[in-house]
């Protein structure tokens, strides 16, 4: 019990006191896990909307292999995307393994399953006759669809919520393609690890609580703008 107040002592000093590296580490882990989520948003939503509309051959196939996505595993993820990355791999050229950018693009890679899933999911829940509808009063293809997208637009808010989610907690890939290099690659996940070798427990909680409040403030406010668009 000691140990957890010790560590919520530590948080609430590295808090209130913006510890210029517990900072730096809290931003880089915003920054890397909402342009990973941004970009799984840009590629899950059209890829969702076009599974969920379209009929082709072994459509459920497909389906069945982006609800295995959602829960591919980290470690998984980032064994492969290391490999890919590797000087001597497919995308070698681009020396960005061990940096920030490589993160990104792991992250990407285990929210974009989770994002198309759900978007599937939520235009699959409407009404059967909706599309039936709005194509009778006159909409064009891309119109119907940008209505089906705003009529999801509170589970593709859910989506959102799990994407970030599941990448801001995640540790695996993180260490494997970023490396845990301080100042650059070191995140609030991969420095809770470090520290909990380590032994200094303290600091671990303290990270810990960081990392929980951060998930809480951006959940949050998804939160609100999801109830405010709820139908009353």
């Amino acid at each position: 019990m000691d140990l957890i107040l010790d560590g919520i002592k530590t948080a609430l000093t590295l808090i209130f006191t913006l510890d210029r590296e517990v900072l730096a580490v809290t931003l880089l882990s915003l920054k890397i896990s909402g342009c990973a989520t941004l970009a799984s948003l840009l590629i899950g939503i059209p890829a969702g909307v076009f599974l969920a509309l379209s009929n082709f051959p072994c459509r459920r196939l497909v389906i069945s292999l982006v609800n295995t996505g959602m829960g591919l595993p980290p470690v998984v993820v980032g064994l492969f995307v290391t490999i890919f990355l590797w000087r001597n791999g497919p995308l070698g050229f681009l020396e960005i393994l061990y940096t920030p950018s490589a993160m990104i693009l792991a992250q990407s890679v285990i929210a974009t399953p989770i994002v198309t899933g759900i978007t599937i999911a939520a235009i699959q829940n409407l009404p059967a006759n909706l599309k039936l509808q709005v194509r009778a009063l006159g909409a064009t293809r891309l119109q119907t669809v940008w209505i089906l997208v705003r009529e999801s637009r509170l589970p593709l808010l859910a989506a959102v919520m799990a994407g970030f989610g599941g990448v801001i907690s995640e540790v695996g890939a993180s260490i494997m393609v970023g490396g845990n290099i301080k100042g650059q690659t070191r995140v609030l996940t991969t420095a809770t690890v470090m520290e909990t070798g380590q032994g200094n427990f303290d600091t671990a909680i303290a990270l810990s609580l960081i990392l929980l409040l951060l998930a809480f403030g951006v959940n949050y406010l998804l939160t609100v703008i999801q109830q405010r668009e709820r139908p009353r």
